[in-house]
């Protein structure tokens, strides 16, 4: 199998042009090539396929095997190769994927040469049955979770997948987050399992995260994530729509935008290549 690993943020993957490859059983792929001893080491695998409705359709694969609905990270990173590769020569690419199609704004320097790309992601989902999360009420924003014998504060947010933001006085640079976290992943409140995003408030516009991902762990950084910690916490009156905010990650920054005309989320950011080669599956 060809591959290319890219990161997006830090947010690494495997990447299979599914127009030239054919894997017979990818799930089982993405947790050969995913281990970061015995196999390539990434997040996860990203397969790039035809769409009966956009440019291309996405295919994800978590480290454990798992099937994704969305990675924002990725989006970016299959822009940069469909138009690194030639496979577009469009700067505005559709993208199939199970949260729905997705559009990727290209951005390229005086030259054509890909600088980064601008992803709308939709608008956020905030109905908990929707999440789902099983909480009361119209929305989950500050409510009490329960994590073992822990009372944590936390808002449910998805962003075609479903993530549970909690807000932190201290910096989440120094917790423990391979002990914490996945009580919060597979607490009985999210029935499909969690992304759990630890966020200090730096200021109106700069937010600092770390993030735990469903079914691949800790990740560098999350996009999807990144999205739903910017309207937890514009929900929670820390920073404000139609405003830029950077979302600090342990890899990079992400720049992310919730506006009040068309309710969408966008999110900005880089997308780099890592390398190439083949391995056997």
């Amino acid at each position: 199998m060809k591959f290319t690993k890219m990161h997006g943020a830090g947010n690494d993957y495997i990447y299979v042009n599914g127009f030239e490859e054919h894997l017979a059983d990818p799930a089982a792929t993405a947790i050969k090539v995913s281990d970061r001893h015995f196999g390539i080491g990434a997040d996860g695998l990203i397969v790039i396929l035809p769409s009966d409705v956009a440019d291309f359709r996405m295919a994800m694969y978590n480290a454990d095997g798992s099937e994704g609905k969305m990675c924002g990270n990725a989006t970016r990173c299959i822009g940069r190769y469909v138009y690194d590769n030639g496979l577009t020569n469009k700067t505005e690419v559709t993208l199939e994927t199970l949260s729905g199609v997705k559009i990727i704004q290209i951005h390229t320097d005086e030259n054509g040469a890909f600088q980064s790309a601008t992803v709308n992601m939709g608008a956020p989902i905030l109905s908990p049955p929707e999440i789902p999360a099983l909480f009361d009420g119209t929305l989950a924003v500050d409510v009490p979770l329960e994590v073992e014998g822990k009372i944590w504060r936390v808002t449910a947010v998805s962003m075609g997948n479903p993530h549970c933001v909690t807000f932190m006085k201290e910096s989440p640079a120094g917790l423990d987050l391979p002990r914490i976290a996945p009580a919060f992943e597979s607490h009985k409140a999210f029935p499909e399992r969690v992304n759990t995003e630890f966020c200090k408030v730096r200021s109106s516009t700069l937010l600092e995260m770390r993030v735990w991902e469903r079914g691949s762990g800790e990740t560098l950084a999350c996009g999807t994530g990144a999205c739903a910690t910017a309207v937890a916490a514009i929900l929670q009156g820390y920073c404000a729509k139609d405003k830029d905010i950077t979302l600090r990650l342990r890899g990079g920054d992400l720049a992310i935008r919730w506006t009040s005309a068309d309710g969408f989320v966008y999110k900005t950011g880089p997308a780099e290549f890592i390398c190439t080669g083949e391995i056997a599956v």
